[in-house]
């Protein structure tokens, strides 16, 4: 082989060897170029889910007050129980189901069941609930195995009476005294006792719309006594004319009626019609719409140069650039355009006419010469 073809051979090889390497380093960039530039869809799904995450955890982290915190452990084990009492034998013995489900009944195989899936059900204040369950572990047992029998509700046992962080249905405070108006019937049924079943609170009532007293036992502002007996009082609203208190329902009974309404020594509080005033309470170019108590102003139709009502058959008369046409206020230039539009057909037709007999009189002559 020559010398020359030697070289042409290594300068081919020289060449590949470059187009391998830079091959590579156009590998190497794009695969850098996709590590380092971000993905906008994947970087607002992972945003969305940090942001639930977040949140999640946020609840999860929430600390509940005492007695809260303590429901909320005895509700999960609660509802361990419960799960833990369906289903668990279904062979087909049943005298052997029933004698095994006994033994299982209040076996420690059952309670590490129900441990071992505490607190997974919460979502506000779980990582409290966990340290719970594990702080009062041994109290938990101690009810399982002992005091089950004679304390069946697992919230007044351990919340109530043993850790003392509750108090029993409608009691409050560190001394669990009795809400006011009883325990029986706290507030009168129209209110709730600050601090019911915790030991915290005042005790006071806070009362439900409408009522009002230390007990919630009278009517408020704006309500009327509908009932009452020994032990409970309704109240009920004034009519919506009524401005302020009244003796009882409907238009008649108001004291004093609100704006928009007027008294009537007969009909009580009726309304009044502002839209049948001698001056409309509108703009120019607006319309009255009346309403029980009040009023509202609606545009007029842009055809319209003031109007009566909706539309562009309601006008006063046309705006600048419409007319009247059929009752109705119209574009005069589309007025116009139908108007030329019928004059060019009407042209059409008298062509076609004048046309058609002037080629009936030319066809006579020929026809004589054919004939002839």
């Amino acid at each position: 082989m020559s010398k020359e073809g030697d070289h042409s051979d290594a300068g081919k090889m020289c060449k590949l060897r470059r187009d391998a390497v830079m091959l590579m380093m156009m590998v190497v960039l794009v695969s850098c170029l996709t590590q380092v530039m971000p993905d906008t869809n994947k970087g607002e799904g992972d945003t969305k889910k940090k942001s639930n995450d977040s949140n999640n955890n946020n609840l999860k982290n929430t600390k509940l007050p005492p007695c809260a915190a303590c429901r909320v452990l005895t509700d999960s084990f609660k509802k361990g129980i419960e799960s833990t009492a369906r289903g668990k034998f279904e062979g087909g013995d049943s005298a052997w189901e029933e004698e095994k489900m006994i033994s299982y009944k209040k076996s420690e195989v059952r309670l590490i069941e129900i441990q071992e899936k505490v607190c997974k059900d919460v979502e506000r204040g779980q990582k409290q609930c966990e340290t719970s369950a594990e702080e009062h572990e041994g109290l938990l047992e101690d009810w399982w195995f002992r005091e089950q029998e004679s304390e069946p509700d697992l919230h007044t046992w351990l919340c109530i009476y043993t850790l003392r962080v509750c108090c029993p249905p409608n009691h409050y405070g560190p001394q669990c005294l009795s809400c006011k108006g009883g325990t029986e019937n706290p507030c009168n049924g129209n209110g709730k006792c600050k601090g019911a079943g915790t030991r915290k609170g005042s005790g006071d009532c806070s009362c439900n719309p409408g009522y009002q007293g230390e007990f919630c036992d009278a009517c408020s502002y704006g309500y009327f006594q509908a009932y009452k007996d020994d032990t409970k009082i309704l109240c009920d609203q004034c009519h919506k004319s009524c401005n302020g208190p009244c003796s009882g329902p409907g238009q008649k009974s108001c004291v004093a009626c609100k704006e928009g309404w007027i008294m009537d020594t007969e009909k009580g509080c009726y309304d009044v019609n502002e839209c049948a005033a001698d001056r409309s309470p509108c703009k120019r170019n607006q319309f009255c719409v009346n309403s029980e108590g009040s009023y509202s102003c609606l545009e007029c139709d842009k055809s319209c140069d003031g109007c009566n009502g909706d539309g562009p058959d309601m006008c006063d008369k046309c705006a600048d650039g419409y007319i009247l046409e059929k009752d109705m206020c119209v574009d005069e230039d589309t007025v116009e355009d139908e108007d030329e539009d019928e004059d060019q057909s009407k042209g059409d037709t008298t062509d076609q006419s004048q046309g058609g007999g002037g080629d009936q009189e030319s066809d006579g002559p020929d026809s004589v010469k054919e004939e002839l």
